[in-house]
């Protein structure tokens, strides 16, 4: 498996998330769960995202940008997520606030796997996207 491969895994699960997310209605306990979830999945996925994908991302001219850019997303999906937990489940602003997040989740996985992925892989050697997911999946499971 590459680092590609791992990062897609994870990508999924949390598409399927915060589409689930957005579904759920009012202070429910699968609003709760599923938010719970998503948390822990975004905060441990960017967190070691951005230790074995990014960090060797920024040393390279071709992927420097888009690694810099990536990681202020991550951060701007962190406020998000702080922003729901200080908003009450019930509330409308709340749900308004999920649908920022489920598109700023969409946005970020398609750019990274249509963007940055395609410019990683030319940054990366095969040795270097295999060790990547290795670490990777050890840290995230």
């Amino acid at each position: 498996m590459n680092i590609f491969e791992a990062l897609r895994h994870d990508h999924d699960k949390q598409r399927k998330l915060v589409d689930a997310l957005i579904q759920t209605h009012g202070d429910t306990e699968q609003r709760h769960t599923l938010m719970d979830e998503l948390k822990t999945e975004l905060e441990q996925h960017a967190k070691f995202e951005e230790r074995y994908f990014y960090n060797p991302l920024m040393f390279d001219d071709l992927t420097h940008e888009k690694a810099r850019h990536s990681v202020a997303e991550h951060h701007e999906i962190d406020e998000l997520i702080e922003q729901l937990e200080d908003t009450e489940m019930s509330s409308s602003a709340w749900l308004v606030a999920a649908k920022k997040l489920h598109h700023l989740v969409h946005h970020h996985l398609s750019e990274e796997e249509h963007e940055v992925f395609q410019l990683a892989g030319k940054a990366l050697t095969e040795g270097q996207k295999e060790s990547l997911a290795e670490q990777y999946n050890d840290a995230m499971h």
